[in-house]
C-alpha cells in the first residue's frame, strides 16, 4: 500500500483500537468508585488509586492514539495497560468450566489488542496524525540529489613543488 491508502488504513486501525477502550473508559470515568469496587474484588491493592489511574489512561490514551500523539510512548503504555488489566480482570486460570472459557476469550482478546498497540508503537500513526496536519499534504520527504559531487578546483602549479594543507614546504638549511 502506498500514500493515501496506507495512511487511511493506519487511521482506521487507530480508530478501531481506540474504540475498543474509549467507551469503557468514559463509562468507568462516570463511576470510578464502582470500578474501584470491582478492582478490590479482584484483589487489587489500593483499588481507588488504581481505578483513578486506569480511568485516566483509558480515556486519554485512546484520544492520543486517535490523534497520533507520541506513538511510541502511547503505544507501549497502552499495550502494558491492556495486558495488565487483562491479567487482573480476566484470570481464567482461577475459573473452571464455562466461566474459564469465557474469561480466557476475554483475556486473549485483550492480548490481541495489546499486540495491536505494540504494532502502532513500531509503525507510528502515518501522515494523517496530528504532526501531519502541520505538513503540506502527503508529499513524501524530498529525495536526495544523486548527482556526482562537484570536482575540486584545479590547483595552480607551483614549479614542481606540491603544497598540501596550505602550508609552505619545509626549506632545506643552506
Amino acid at each position: 500500500m502506498f500514500g493515501s491508502a496506507q495512511n487511511g488504513v493506519l487511521l482506521a486501525a487507530r480508530l478501531l483500537m481506540a474504540s475498543a477502550l474509549l467507551p469503557t473508559g468514559v463509562a468507568r470515568a462516570l463511576n470510578v468508585s464502582g470500578f474501584a469496587v470491582t478492582l478490590a474484588g479482584a484483589g487489587c491493592p489500593a483499588p481507588n488509586a488504581v481505578a483513578t489511574a486506569a480511568v485516566i489512561v483509558q480515556v486519554f490514551g485512546p484520544l492520543a492514539v486517535i490523534l497520533g500523539v507520541m506513538p511510541r510512548i502511547t503505544g507501549l503504555a497502552m499495550a502494558g495497560f491492556v495486558a495488565g488489566m487483562a491479567a487482573l480482570l480476566h484470570p481464567f486460570w482461577l475459573q473452571t468450566g464455562a466461566a474459564a472459557v469465557t474469561e480466557r476469550s476475554f483475556f486473549l482478546a485483550d492480548l490481541g489488542l495489546a499486540g495491536a498497540f505494540l504494532m502502532y508503537a513500531m509503525t507510528g500513526p502515518g501522515a494523517w496524525g496530528w504532526q501531519g496536519f502541520f505538513r503540506s499534504g502527503d508529499a513524501p520527504a524530498p529525495a536526495r540529489a544523486t548527482k556526482a559531487a562537484p570536482k575540486a578546483p584545479a590547483r595552480a602549479k607551483t614549479g614542481g613543488v606540491k603544497r598540501s594543507g596550505g602550508r609552505a614546504p619545509a626549506r632545506a638549511a643552506a
